[in-house]
């Protein structure tokens, strides 16, 4: 017998929420297969089987766990005592055919599948609206209610162990209730207690300025199918503001300190934290020593990164040790904003959105595409002067990207 327990994520971490189990109570599972994920106030991640077996559950979905506790355990005499299963008997003439167990019903969230059995509807008869043409619980509050069980959904009589229940308990919403309530999940509430801590710690200010990204997109549109060919990733924009940080870094190095107590600290490292949105919250995985990578080097680390923060398999060091962030609201439309500092790092760009804008140059009014740039930082430890040298430097690089090869 195989027990299955909580893995140390970080010295920081005693706790989080056992969110959801990707196996029921009984299920077979296979070395290396994914069995559940858990929610912390800094990451979320998933816990492997690290045996085959039949698996017995212990703790319900939703509960809060400690490191180290016995979530399950797996029986590994079960997969080679494991016989065949028998063909179902065929069901009495007359008899009402049983609704299928869907893909589409595998695939709701505990909340979902309780307002299914509470308002008595069968899922696989709705249209999902959700991603991936899930089936989400306002689809379920405006559709038809059945007289028959929902397929899927938990009966009367399962044990804790088995029962669903849902990771952030909410009331259940009734037709037309206007408001609902749920707990915030660990991450969420982190997210809420930083972002505060840092308006209250620390002196921010934002200052503005524009960029023309004509000369990026048109290096992009002639290099991007050579580098694509090459590196088997597309060259993005990050990349070329990833390495105009770093050299607007080492000509500003007072935006690459920090206050810890009653010191100042001077990073002399360039290691750039690239905020990414995720289902969870968001999060600020770190490239490392970006002034040592190639463009090519900066894209693979992001989009790994970006994916591992997406699929919940970030682990805590990939968060820890950044010393700037770029953040862009501009993936979502944002023409505009002034990001909190990240700390304790004293300085963070917000990217946004590209418009073609008329403007002056040369003495003629011409349509290019700008891109509003927003550096807010810690007032101090950076004085204004260095902080609008920073974004000007930054700006020179971007309209003039040679200047990131000889580094002028």
């Amino acid at each position: 017998m195989i027990d299955v327990k909580i893995p140390a994520l970080g010295e920081s971490i005693s706790s989080g929420i056992l969110s959801k189990w990707h196996v029921k109570d009984g299920d077979t599972v296979t070395r290396g297969q994914p069995i559940f994920e858990l929610e912390t106030d800094k990451i979320t991640s998933e816990g492997q089987a690290e045996s085959a077996g039949r698996i017995s559950l212990k703790v319900a979905a939703g509960a809060e766990v400690t490191i180290g506790q016995l979530v399950a355990t797996i029986d590994e005499t079960a997969v080679a005592s494991a016989a065949p299963a028998a063909p179902a008997a065929a069901a009495p003439a007359g008899a009402p055919a049983a609704a299928p167990e869907t893909a589409k019903n595998e695939t709701l969230s505990p909340a979902t599948r309780r307002v299914a059995t509470e308002n008595k509807v069968d899922p696989s008869t709705v249209a999902g609206t959700g991603k991936g043409g899930r089936v989400t619980k306002g689809d379920l509050l405006t559709a038809p209610a059945i007289s028959a069980p929902v397929p899927g959904a938990p009966s009367g009589g399962a044990s804790p162990a088995s029962a669903v229940v849902d990771p952030t308990p909410t009331r259940p919403a009734a037709v037309g209730e206007r408001s609902t309530r749920s707990k915030m999940s660990p991450l969420r509430k982190r997210i809420a207690e930083r972002l505060v801590a840092a308006q209250h710690n620390a002196a921010i200010l934002t200052t503005f300025n524009e960029v023309d990204m004509g000369a990026v997109m048109d290096l992009r549109k002639k290099y991007q199918d050579d580098f694509v060919k090459r590196h088997s990733i597309k060259l993005g924009f990050m990349s070329f503001f990833v390495k105009a940080a770093v050299q607007a870094l080492k000509s500003v190095p007072a935006v690459n300190a920090q206050i810890e107590g009653d010191e100042l600290v001077q990073n002399h490292y360039y290691d750039i934290g690239v905020a990414v949105g995720t289902d969870r919250g968001l999060m600020v995985p770190v490239v490392r020593d970006c002034d040592q990578l190639s463009f090519a080097g900066v894209e693979k680390a992001i989009g790994e990164l970006s994916k591992k923060a997406r699929d919940g398999k970030i682990k805590i060091e990939d968060l820890q040790g950044g010393v700037f962030t770029i953040s862009n609201g501009g993936i979502y439309g944002s023409m505009l904003s002034t990001p909190i500092l990240n700390p304790p790092q004293s300085g963070i760009l917000g990217l946004h959105n590209i418009q073609d804008r008329a403007v002056v140059k040369d003495g003629q009014i011409v349509i290019r595409p700008i891109m509003y740039l927003a550096l807010s930082y810690d007032h101090r430890v950076v004085d204004g002067k260095e902080a609008v040298t920073f974004l000007v430097n930054l700006k020179q690089a971007i309209e003039d990207p040679a200047r990131l090869l000889f580094a002028l």
